[in-house]
């Protein structure tokens, strides 16, 4: 087993130690004068973070100035699935997420993972494993959360646990993606161990750590539309019932990958937040980004006052309602996911501009946003 990048643990992967630059000062040029988002949102007693690539990190001294400058707390994209850590069964490789955790130490960031169990980011051989029935499938989860656990506890104290685990109600814009057994999305996990698979892995990572902070982490939980409403009352059944059977559960992440076409009210988000929070549990904003609508207003200014409205009302909402902690999917529109992924690209030739700096790590209208809600504006 490979261990983390200068943090105290045996060893380092052979590509850590080939990019040790991501753990040196930051060289690169910070977006912008004055304090940044994690400082603003620190001084109400917010965390504000984002999602970071590593290798982007090692290589792009200004994209690492940007993380840096703004963010507080860090989650690597990529480097903590499964299919980065585990690529062969039995054999670990922590080099990629060391340079993310080298980094994090260096600036002095906190760090947490994503995601020990899901149905995507699956290396080949894992789901080959599973459909060999249930006790193959528990022993791989084991071992698994032992060997993550084990290697990343100085350094990550919390996780996405179990990540997207709800089916999305009939009529949602995701139905056709998501195959559905009752409320839980049809995923490998589900046809191995059934529902239990949640409380399973929840249940090994308490075993394995006894302070970690534990959360369930999902999507399409804040619009004001009846699929929403399924999905949000979807994960109070299945909380409530997880909590009744004495399943340890710090947390519920509410991912936020927003579309501003998508209808919004307060009351509904609040009232859900404000539920898990009546049940002892913490409230994250994990995935924020934004998708823009399918009629642009023209001028880059115009589009970005949208997605900074949108934003300012889910995110303030969030906060009022007792969230304390927001992360962004990637911090600039230049190296979003939303550019990449052909399920969500645009059709009409334009970019997204879903994110707080634009592509030149620039401050814009959603930045604003943002430091208007931490600010209680």
């Amino acid at each position: 087993m490979l261990g983390l990048v200068g943090l105290g643990l045996a060893g380092c992967g052979t590509r850590a130690r080939s990019q040790a630059v991501a753990g040196q000062a930051v060289t690169g040029q910070a977006p912008a004068a004055g304090d940044g988002l994690g400082v603003l949102a620190r001084s109400r007693g917010i965390s504000f973070g984002t999602a970071v690539q590593g290798e982007l990190l090692g290589r792009d001294p200004v994209y690492a100035a940007a993380v840096t400058a703004e963010a507080q707390l860090l989650v690597p994209e990529w480097e903590a699935k499964w299919d980065a850590l585990q690529p062969r069964e039995g054999e670990f490789d922590f080099g990629p997420l060391g340079i993310v955790a080298s980094f994090a130490q260096a600036q002095r960031k906190q760090l947490r993972g994503h995601a020990l169990v899901w149905h995507q980011a699956m290396p080949d051989w894992l789901a080959p494993a599973l459909a060999e029935g249930p006790a193959r499938a528990r022993a791989v989860m084991a071992a698994h959360v032992e060997g993550v656990l084990g290697a990343t506890q100085p350094v990550i104290r919390d996780w996405d646990v179990v990540n997207e685990v709800l089916a999305n109600p009939p009529g949602s814009r995701f139905t056709e993606q998501t195959p559905a057994r009752g409320i839980f999305r049809d995923t490998p996990w589900l046809r191995a161990l059934g529902p239990d698979y949640i409380e399973l892995a929840l249940r090994l990572a308490r075993e394995r750590d006894r302070t970690l902070r534990l959360t369930l982490n999902d999507y399409g939980l804040e619009g004001d539309t009846p699929w929403a409403e399924q999905k949000r009352q979807a994960m109070l059944s299945l909380v409530r019932a997880l909590l009744a059977a004495r399943c340890p559960l710090d947390a519920v992440g509410l991912q936020a990958h927003l579309q501003v076409d998508e209808p919004f009210r307060p009351e509904p988000l609040a009232g859900f937040i404000q539920a898990l929070r009546g049940m002892g549990l913490s409230v994250l904003i994990t995935e924020l980004d934004v998708r823009e609508g399918a009629n642009l207003p023209p001028g880059l200014e115009a589009r970005d006052a949208v997605v900074a409205a949108y934003v300012q009302q889910v995110v303030g909402t969030a906060l009022a309602a007792g969230c304390r902690t927001v992360l962004t999917w990637g911090l600039s529109d230049r190296d979003s996911w939303l550019l990449r992924d052909p399920d969500v690209v645009r059709r009409d030739g334009q970019q997204h501009r879903g994110h707080p700096l634009d592509a030149e790590f620039r401050r814009k209208a959603m930045w604003q946003a943002l430091a208007r809600s931490f600010a209680g504006g």
